[in-house]
């Protein structure tokens, strides 16, 4: 049997407002993710979504439980973590290579070896010939591919992505996660995606883990047994809406669907 790659166990986080008064995000989380899984997470707003996802990537102190990734505590941010925020938050005076580039920078890892891996995962993610362009000269879809190849750069185990189609329209973000899928069978990592978005959470993952309402919890973790690879037809097949009508059926229960 393979060790998870991530172990979450009672996992809390409560926030002192400006008033001193305690606010409680998250409530006891449980979770153990195998390495090279697509899990999704799917809340409401304010459910504790991000926060759970702050306290994965280190850059969050949680207030009790643990977190542990190939078996050693996470206490800080990791080199072999990578983040993807909705907000690309690419530097516009640096071209998209130099953008991609950043992390290498940051972490003082060798440049010219890094940069190969660069080129390449700017092949992988469909920005060959754009490497000189600045982040004013794409759109937003390409925008967040420069941002996914900078999260890949230096090689993580672990990609966190926290609603990062949620600012493009229909369209482009049906192609994106498309895109992110192909990309992901690829470069073979462990992702974890946090959505608003039912049917996007069904299409993209291999377990949909549903929270409630604040003080966050899991509700249910449904494993999602559609074929891969999949395309966008599979979102009006029956066995598709078999999962998404679950999943929303969770929420109209408790009132928890926004």
């Amino acid at each position: 049997m393979v060790a998870p790659l991530i172990v979450v166990s009672d996992l809390e986080k409560t926030y002192t407002t400006k008033g001193r008064a305690l606010v409680k995000a998250l409530g006891g989380i449980s979770l153990s993710i195998e390495p090279g899984e697509f899990i999704t997470i799917v809340g409401q707003s304010g459910c504790g979504k991000t926060t759970l996802l702050k306290i994965l990537a280190g850059l969050l102190a949680r207030s009790a439980g643990s977190v542990t990734l190939r078996g050693e505590p996470v206490n800080g941010p990791r080199r072999d973590i990578g983040v993807v925020f909705q907000d690309p938050v690419l530097l516009p005076w640096r071209t998209v290579l130099d953008n991609v580039m950043l992390p290498i920078q940051v972490l003082g890892l060798d440049r010219r070896h890094y940069r190969t891996i660069a080129v390449e995962l700017l092949r992988l993610v469909g920005l060959v010939g754009f490497e000189d362009k600045y982040p004013q000269e794409l759109s937003g879809g390409m925008r967040q591919r420069v941002a996914i190849a900078r999260a890949l750069v230096h090689e993580p185990s672990l990609l966190l992505m926290d609603e990062p189609f949620g600012a493009l329209d229909a369209m482009t973000r049906e192609f994106m996660n498309l895109e992110l899928l192909r990309i992901w069978q690829q470069a073979k990592k462990t992702v974890v995606f946090i959505t608003h978005s039912i049917p996007e959470a069904v299409f993209l993952a291999d377990r949909v883990v549903v929270m409630s309402a604040r003080p966050g919890r899991i509700v249910e973790i449904v494993h999602v047994d559609l074929p891969r690879p999949r395309d966008l037809d599979m979102m009006a097949s029956d066995a598709f809406g078999v999962y998404t009508r679950k999943i929303r059926h969770l929420f109209d229960a408790k009132g928890w669907l926004d």
